[in-house]
């Protein structure tokens, strides 16, 4: 489990040692998530929908419940799980979103969290390799925390006590996950991968970044311009005018 630092800046054009980050729209929208998922777990009869949300590799193959890797992320079953992860997101992700965007954070943290996911899964489907039920948004965490470093590596951030620049942090956290991966904790494995794709996500150019939500739009505007084509060939030939538009 992460460490909660506080960040402060050694640069003038971001926020002061222990100043309070703002609050930007995705940032807010993601706790607002991950909070009511939490605590929806509080009320127990509504315990074994949240089961399904978890990420299980094998349960995915065998019973196609494909929504696991993009909901695993906002579930959370322990208290303190949940309060080192969103305020990690808040302290860590809100300059990012500053300085990229809403839109562009928001398609970053779905990277980094669906991405690890995608990649168990395709473990899962070639080796067999699954371990417990995933859930938390420690993938995504990791991947914020590798690219505060990239773009702030001299940024002085307190850890615990001791404070250490942004980029010895990560190293730290990151070693500390190899750690524990290496003595059998898989889980740890799967969420360091968040860093990976994190890294990949900076070195995508911008206008090929991963976009769901673009590609669904683009579909749909080509599939409503087919059925457009469609319908115009269907009245000329009623009307009798001509060979059918291709």
């Amino acid at each position: 489990m992460l460490n909660f630092s506080m960040g402060f800046s050694s640069r003038s054009y971001t926020r002061s040692y222990l100043a309070v980050p703002g609050l930007p729209r995705g940032i807010k929208w993601l706790l607002i998530a991950n909070v009511a998922m939490f605590l929806l777990h509080l009320f127990t009869a509504l315990q074994p929908i949240l089961f399904e949300l978890a990420f299980n590799p094998l349960q995915v193959l065998s019973r196609f419940t494909v929504w696991q890797p993009f909901t695993y992320s906002f579930v959370h079953f322990e208290f303190w799980e949940i309060l080192w992860n969103m305020l990690t997101l808040w302290m860590f992700g809100s300059d990012i979103e500053q300085s990229w965007g809403t839109r562009r954070f928001l398609k970053f943290y779905l990277f980094c969290a669906t991405g690890p996911a995608l990649l168990a899964l395709l473990l899962a489907g070639i080796f067999g390799l699954a371990g417990p039920p995933l859930i938390g948004a420690w993938a995504p965490i990791y991947g914020i925390l590798l690219v505060c470093a990239v773009l702030w590596p001299h940024r002085q951030v307190l850890f615990i006590i001791f404070p250490m620049q942004m980029k010895y942090f990560v190293l730290l956290v990151g070693a500390i996950a190899l750690y524990f991966s290496l003595a059998g904790g898989t889980a740890n494995l799967f969420l360091l991968s968040g860093m990976a794709f994190a890294y990949l996500f900076l070195k995508m150019p911008q206008t090929r970044a991963w976009d769901p939500a673009g590609a669904v739009h683009r579909a749909y505007q080509s599939w409503k311009l087919a059925r457009a084509r469609r319908k115009f060939q269907v009245y000329l030939k009623k009307k009798g005018r001509g060979p059918d538009i291709h």
